[in-house]
Formats: structure tokens, sequence, C-alpha cells
């Protein structure tokens, strides 16, 4: 009953930062297209319309953010509260029975979260360094626990290891990557967060739902998280090279 606990006094004091620290937007909250020209802006003149997944994904990040931002809540806590989520999918996911099938669903959340800090900083103009280098941080500590979830469905320490290692790789070669010139956006690979969502999300769900088949689906599932990611290191590396060299990217 440790972590449960633990869990729910967290929850009542973010609530309680959340409201205290609320502070309404100086301007109107824009509608979707001005939310879409504003992230356009930040992310060197990329347009999500271009694209049906960014599209649709940052269509639903708005429709829920915007009544958060018209409330004044701010980005970095939003940033904390995905935190939390994934510690309650660890818990969920630990506590045995059918509690996995909620925490497969809190995964879900959890990202969701990652893309609502964003979208609430860019309609409210309050974004900062900071709050990218948290956003960034806070995104490996899920990863991790995440990861650490499933090994207590039966997952295998070592493969967690692999796999964690293999994502944070990933990251790491983005992060320096775009240190060394190369735009934000730069290569999209089949590892990047959103598809590592999608893959831990059933893992832990239908572990649930099938208990029996454990520890059969978390291996599969962190064979599959972190053989896309050490699959995307090599692409992205190669993209990464040619582009910093001067060579087009193919």
């Amino acid at each position: 009953m440790t972590l449960p606990l633990i869990l729910l006094g967290l929850a009542v004091l973010l609530v309680g930062l959340s409201l205290a620290t609320a502070r309404r937007p100086d301007e109107q909250v824009p509608d979707r297209d001005g939310y879409f020209e504003r992230w356009s802006t930040l992310h060197q003149g990329y347009d999500p319309r271009g694209n049906a997944f960014t599209n649709g994904w940052l269509t639903i990040a708005y429709t829920i953010g915007r009544p958060i931002a018209r409330r004044g809540v701010l980005p970095d806590l939003l940033t904390i509260w995905g935190v939390w989520l994934a510690f309650a999918v660890y818990v969920a996911a630990d506590s045995g029975g059918r509690w996995p099938i909620l925490a497969g669903w809190l995964v879900v959340a959890s990202g969701l979260v990652d893309a609502l800090d964003g979208c609430v900083a860019v309609l409210t103009r309050r974004t900062t360094k900071w709050g990218y280098v948290l956003d960034s941080l806070t995104d490996r500590v899920c990863d991790v626990i995440y990861l650490a979830a499933i090994v207590a469905l039966g997952g295998p320490l070592e493969l967690a290891i692999l796999t964690g290692i293999a994502l944070f790789l990933l990251e790491y070669l983005r992060a320096r990557a775009g240190n060394a010139g190369m735009g934000e956006i730069g290569v999209v690979t089949p590892g990047e967060r959103p598809t590592r969502v999608a893959l831990c999300s059933p893992t832990i769900h239908f572990t649930g739902i099938f208990p029996a088949a454990a520890p059969v689906l978390p291996t599969l599932g962190l064979a599959a998280v972190g053989g896309l990611s050490a699959f995307s290191v090599i692409q992205l590396a190669i993209a990464v090279r040619r582009t910093l060299i001067g060579e087009p990217a193919s």
C-alpha cells in the first residue's frame, strides 16, 4: 500500500500547486490555425498540416489543451503531471491482477500530457529554454518508468537495460546533432517516442488481459522497442553524418 499512498499524496500536492500557481494568459488563446502557426514558427517553419499524423496529434493536444491554457495552468506543472502519470503506470502494473489493463491506458495518458505541456506553452506564449530542457529530462524519466513497469510484469531485466541504452543513444544522438547545427525536426525514425509509447501501452495492457502470457508479451514488447531504437540509432547516425558534412540525405 505504500506506493499507492505516495501516488495519492503527490496527486493532492500537484492539484494544489496547479491551482495556486495558475496565471491566466495576457492575451486571448488562439484558434487551431493560430496554434499551428505559432508551433510552426518554433519548429523551423515546419507546417504540421502537411502530415496527417502530426496534424491529428497536435489537433488532439489543442482540443484538450485550449481550456487548460485559458485557465492558466503553467506548462512546467503539466510536465510534472506527465511524470506522475508514468509513476501511476508502474504502480498499477506492479499491483498485479487486472491493474495492468489500466496501466496500459495510463501510458497513453502520460504520452498525451507530454504533448499538452508544449501545446499550452505555445498557446500562452510561455515557451522557455528551461521548459524545453525539463520536458526532455522528464521524457527520459518516463521512458525508464515504462520499462520498469514492463519488467514488473515479467519482462527480462537484461533486455530492459539494453532497450534503455538503445533509446537513450537515439535521443542523445539527436540532441548532439541539434547542438552541431542539425535542424530540430531532422529525420523521423521508426523509434521515435510516440512509437515507443504506442508499443509499451499494448504490451502492458494485454499482459493484464492475458496474465498467463507473461513473460512472453513483456519480452516481445521490450524486444520491439529495443530493436526499433537500435535500428533508428543507425538510421539517424547515417543521416546526421550526411547532413553535417554537406551530403544530401536520401
